[in-house]
């Protein structure tokens, strides 16, 4: 690869492929007020001392108050936090209303709900490109192992969850074990086995990632949606979003009748019909497994479940 064939969009979708863990970096800027930012660009360094690191974007507003500040911290975020990743990655308002916080080391603001906590002493800071590389040492850490951390991958958050492999062979393991009649485990385990079957079709036959069915898929239903709505729809940050639908776009799938409103194209909604009628195939061979009766009462229980459990959160 030359120089001239870089493709940065291309280059983001590859880096993408590696998931990483969300996290807010905070601090106090020159003035003592509390700034913040999302980044997965967080990762250990060394243990004897303890040092961690992050990058922060030379183009980022909060850019003078990390590299100056003597303290930040590090709030590893949970499964929950989606809407405060995306508070913290976006530009432009006050990131810290109606987020709960209170001052830790150095005075450096540390959110109330977290994962894992990391407050650091700045410990050097080096130039990364068109990024700052800021190392700092870990003075105070403290984590939640009840608090399932999120995750950020090929553009969309997601969970850890165990693979499947370890699923079939704990199949016959859990049997008659509190595990095996767990309900958490066997939707678990069911969608990772459903989810190894679809989307590796999708791809194979439409050309399609996970990431773009979730789009594509919403779009062929709606035909067009705010970008806004969308993003919650499909669990991306708006960014992320974006560059899902730049590639949509480049395959003639997806367009913007706006600069906040995405339409479909008829070639994505053929596209789109496509992937209904292979989820449909798939849904039909494992609900094949259940009388007829009891594969309809599976689903409205499930919906039932689900109405329930959103209407009280």
């Amino acid at each position: 690869m030359t120089d001239t064939a870089f493709d940065v969009k291309d280059f983001r979708r590859a880096l993408s492929q590696f998931p990483t863990g969300v996290t807010v970096i905070t601090a106090l800027d020159t003035e003592g007020q509390p700034v913040g930012v999302t980044a997965s660009s967080f990762n250990s360094v060394s243990i004897d001392p303890p040092l961690i690191l992050w990058s922060i974007d030379k183009g980022a507003h909060s850019l003078s108050a990390f590299e100056k500040a003597e303290h930040f911290a590090v709030n590893v975020l949970g499964r929950d936090q989606v809407d405060t990743s995306n508070r913290f990655a976006s530009r432009g308002e006050d990131k810290f209303k109606d987020v709960a916080w209170h001052p830790g080391l150095g005075d450096a603001p540390v959110l109330d709900e977290y994962a894992a906590q990391f407050e650091c002493k700045t410990w050097a800071v080096y130039e990364g490109g068109d990024h700052l590389i800021l190392v700092g040492e870990v003075k105070e850490y403290r984590y939640d192992n009840a608090v399932l951390p999120l995750v950020f991958s090929r553009g969309g958050y997601a969970v850890s969850a165990q693979h499947p492999a370890m699923a079939k062979t704990m199949a016959t393991e859990t049997e008659g074990d509190f595990v095996g009649d767990y309900l958490l485990y066997l939707l678990r385990a069911t969608y990772n086995r459903y989810c190894a079957k679809l989307y590796p079709k999708l791809q194979e036959q439409c050309n399609i990632s996970p990431e773009e069915w979730r789009i594509v898929i919403r779009l062929t239903d709606h035909g067009r949606l705010p970008v806004a709505e969308l993003s919650a729809m499909v669990m991306q940050p708006d960014d992320s979003l974006r560059a899902t639908v730049d590639l949509l776009i480049e395959k003639g799938l997806a367009s913007y009748t706006n600069a906040s409103t995405l339409s479909i194209t008829a070639q994505g909604q053929e596209i789109g019909k496509q992937m209904q009628d292979i989820a449909h195939a798939e849904e039909a061979e494992l609900l094949s497994l259940l009388p007829d009766d009891q594969a309809k009462q599976l689903k409205g229980n499930l919906k039932t479940i689900l109405e329930k459990l959103s209407s009280a959160s």
